[in-house]
């Protein structure tokens, strides 16, 4: 079942990259976008965001911008209202995170804690 109201919102510039990258990448092998986290990183834990093709009953499942996502049901405490953006200047490419949940991140905004 899929669920409507996804934990994580994303910026126009992160869901116009994770378009480009589910359609070049994840759309023929039928992969889902997984978020969450995992433990390690210099602050204790670090952002999941990966395309996979495996899902557990432990997953819940949405859609965002018909891309399907999955997220471990455990890690929505961590990520709850969290924004993720894309970011592509001269200094910084990539996907950064804003996580109101982690009381202490790192400088390079992939790992917190909570």
């Amino acid at each position: 079942m899929v669920d409507t109201q996804v934990p994580v919102q994303f910026t126009p510039g992160a869901l116009q990259e994770l378009q480009r990258l589910y359609t070049e990448l994840a759309q023929k092998d039928q992969s889902f976008l997984r978020i969450g986290v995992k433990g390690g990183g210099c602050s204790g834990m670090s952002y999941l965001l990966a395309f996979d093709q495996e899902t557990s009953d432990s997953d819940k499942h949405y859609t965002v911008d018909g891309i399907p996502v999955v997220m471990n049901k455990a890690h929505v405490m961590y990520v709850m209202g969290m924004e993720v953006d894309w970011e592509n200047g001269l200094n910084n490419r990539g996907f950064s995170f804003n996580n109101p949940n982690a009381s202490e991140t790192c400088g390079c905004g992939q790992s917190f804690s909570a």
